[in-house]
């Protein structure tokens, strides 16, 4: 008997074991035929075997399909309509299918991501290289999950118009945006756009990984923040501007009488309202802001603004120790606290300082940018 005799002899027996086992064996069999054979199948031979699965596969327990969903997901040549009927299986079969076999036409990922379930097009969208029309239909289904799935997937192919798309409905879909930001294939001018509504954190990878100006893009922010028809930042600022203190404050500021001994004194005689009000002249940030800068627990945000500001370091000490003795209600801060507050306050680079504050009067949501400024500042020459 021939090597092949004993084959085909042996998958006679298999086939006539009808357990779960025996088909698990009969179809693992067939298809590391396919993988190790292909070669020197016969076309009858192959189109024989492919009938045998097929015929195998619809009386077959979902593990028995999900074994040989695995095996010839990984085969290069497996039977086209055999790869076909178990993409549009259950999930659990078709899984590896849809992930990992190229032998798929994009026409019946189409077709299979209009049809199928919600998983199965979260799987297309991990494929290796997706193209075009394939990253459309997934689009097109409006599923949250999926698009940002795609989005996150580098290797899909996403025309032009469709990136677009995306790029206007990340105004509305927050989840979309950083993945739209870290595609290596975005279009500038669609980053350009998008940073005007991303968080702080998305527009520095932006400026990092684009070549385009902060200084542009942060005046076209401002100008669209102020020219919002019923901005409600407008009515808080209204409402600002109407508090004595900030009508005395801006006085002061028009008439060149604001001065750091000025600002010392109204601090230390307890006038807090005019004391903020002050410090919001200065440094042109709305009262809400001036508050989170002045009173946050370290101390670092009131070292960048002062060192922005030009406030002498005497003074900054000063101003430093009487807010803390207001906020912690002790007459001494322990002499180690106000010694690394005035180091902190030497590291930092006053231009930088003054691009930090620009953007705290730009963005509302600013920690990240104390964070990312506090640690990386790098010192005064000569200080």
């Amino acid at each position: 008997m021939t090597g092949r005799d004993k084959d085909l002899n042996s998958l006679l027996m298999l086939a006539l074991d009808k357990s779960v086992e025996g088909r698990r064996n009969l179809t693992a069999s067939l298809a590391d035929l396919f993988n190790e054979g292909g070669a020197v199948l016969s076309e009858r031979e192959r189109a024989l075997m492919s009938d045998i699965l097929r015929k195998l596969i619809r009386d077959c327990e979902m593990a028995v399909r999900r074994d040989l969903a695995v095996r010839l997901s990984q085969i290069k040549d497996p039977p086209h309509d055999l790869i076909v009927t178990l993409a549009n299986d259950q999930f659990e079969v078709a899984q590896p299918i849809l992930i990992n076999s190229d032998v798929l036409h994009d026409l019946e990922l189409v077709q299979i991501v209009r049809r199928r379930t919600h998983e199965h097009q979260l799987a297309i969208a991990m494929r290796r290289a997706l193209s075009e029309p394939v990253s459309d239909a997934l689009v097109e289904t409006g599923d949250v999950n999926v698009i940002k799935t795609l989005l996150e997937n580098q290797d899909a192919r996403i025309s032009e118009a469709t990136m677009a798309y995306l790029a206007e409905q990340s105004q509305r879909v927050d989840t979309y945006q950083e993945p739209l930001i870290k595609r290596h294939d975005l279009d500038p001018e669609l980053a350009r756009r998008m940073y005007l509504w991303v968080s702080a954190a998305l527009r520095a990878h932006i400026v990092e990984n684009f070549d385009i100006s902060v200084t542009e893009l942060d005046d076209k922010l401002d100008g669209v923040a102020h020219t919002m028809a019923g901005d409600p930042v407008e009515h808080a600022a209204d409402r600002e501007t109407a508090r004595p203190a900030a009508v005395l404050a801006k006085h002061l500021s028009e008439t060149d009488q604001i001065t750091w001994d000025l600002f010392i004194q109204v601090l230390r005689e307890g006038e807090i309202d005019l004391f903020e009000a002050l410090f919001g002249e200065m440094s042109g940030l709305r009262l809400e802001r001036v508050k989170r800068v002045l009173y946050e627990s370290g101390g670092e945000s009131l070292a960048i603004a002062c060192r922005a500001l030009g406030m002498p370091k005497t003074s900054f000490a000063t101003t430093f120790l009487l807010i803390r003795r207001g906020e912690i209600g002790q007459r001494m801060t322990d002499p180690h606290v106000m010694a690394d507050m005035l180091r902190t306050y030497d590291k930092i680079n006053p231009q930088n300082a003054q691009e930090v504050l620009n953007t705290w009067r730009r963005n509302e949501d600013y920690q990240d940018a104390i964070e990312q400024v506090a640690d990386t500042l790098p010192a005064e020459p000569g200080s």
